[in-house]
């Protein structure tokens, strides 16, 4: 039987960025957050479906917290900066905690607006991009008692592959979906650790966990499918409505990272059979996810791609 999240904490006072809400893990996420007392700026693509996810979360408040739609479109790089810029505006440049929640999977070959490949550009450059516009705003929120957390979302799918920073956007290499987003999940691992070193050098009080939801029914493989998703995602679409978990449990350890007992540097995901569903404790990352070398070449290849200043940046030798 699928395990229900436990209930965070009071988070009254706190302010609280969710990307991907219109749906799925985020939407249940950003009301679980929002009834705990909590701001919550819920990210959306697209103006009608964020302001429905809105009034949806709104409806179930009773009186506690509140949420707010911000346009974010994280396969534009001009979209990032100019929704981080309205976050760092509408909250006073206080952040308690981010959620890089979004992501996109299994879809045919295809680009971002700056021409990276689809999934890497989305899952990873993107977020990763956000995260660093952010990072003024979350180093302004936390203190050594209660640190400010970024919390990235990974996948098992991070097993699936390795990330080639040779060719990351797939021009020389036959284009693998299955491949290409486990690589997207990789480096969200990569970068959440990383992140944390980095964090620990500087003593910024802030703190980056990593979490994944395990097998959960959300709506990323029928986003897939709506953008022409290839026959690997139709195949399997019903065994994984036949295995997945419900959101309610899917969220448990995104909710565990963002509001429980952890450190900076952990990954949790559920703790049941191959970590598909159960309670939600710590997770194992491949041994590609543990490659300090290959971490410090993404952060390196981030920055140099999208163009926004890494930050923290790395110290020189470091």
């Amino acid at each position: 039987m699928a395990q229900p999240h436990e209930p965070p904490p009071d988070l009254t006072g706190r302010t609280i960025v969710v990307t991907g809400t219109t749906s799925g893990l985020g939407l249940a996420l950003s009301g679980v957050l929002a009834r705990a007392g909590a701001r919550v700026l819920m990210t959306a693509r697209d103006a009608e479906r964020g302001a429905a996810a809105v009034d949806q979360v709104r409806n179930g408040l009773k009186g506690r917290g509140s949420a707010e739609t911000v346009l974010l479109d994280l396969a534009d790089l001009a979209s990032v900066r100019t929704a981080a810029a309205e976050v760092r505006e509408r909250t006073g440049d206080r952040v308690d905690l981010l959620i890089n929640n979004a992501a996109v999977s299994l879809g045919p070959h295809d680009r971002t607006r700056d021409g990276f490949e689809l999934q890497i550009g989305t899952n990873h450059l993107g977020p990763a991009a956000f995260t660093w516009l952010l990072m003024p705003a979350l180093r302004a929120a936390g203190t050594p008692e209660l640190p400010s957390r970024v919390v990235t979302t990974s996948s098992l799918g991070h097993r699936t592959g390795g990330l080639d920073l040779t060719d990351p956007h797939w021009d020389r290499r036959r284009y693998s979906p299955t491949l290409a987003y486990g690589a997207s999940k990789l480096a969200n691992l990569l970068f959440a650790a990383e992140l944390d070193r980095l964090l620990r050098l500087t003593g910024d009080p802030v703190l980056s966990v990593a979490a994944h939801p395990g097998l959960t029914a959300s709506e990323l493989l029928n986003n897939s499918l709506a953008r022409g998703g290839t026959w690997r995602a139709r195949l399997l679409v019903l065994p994984d409505r036949l295995l997945s978990q419900p959101v309610t449990a899917g969220i448990a350890p995104q909710l565990l990272a963002a509001t429980g007992p952890v450190h900076g540097g952990d990954y949790v995901g559920p703790t049941g059979p191959f970590e598909t569903r159960g309670p939600a404790g710590p997770a194992r990352r491949s041994a590609a996810a543990r490659d300090p070398e290959l971490a410090r070449e993404l952060w390196k290849y981030t920055t140099s791609s999208t163009g926004v200043p890494s930050d923290p940046e790395p110290p020189i030798g470091a």
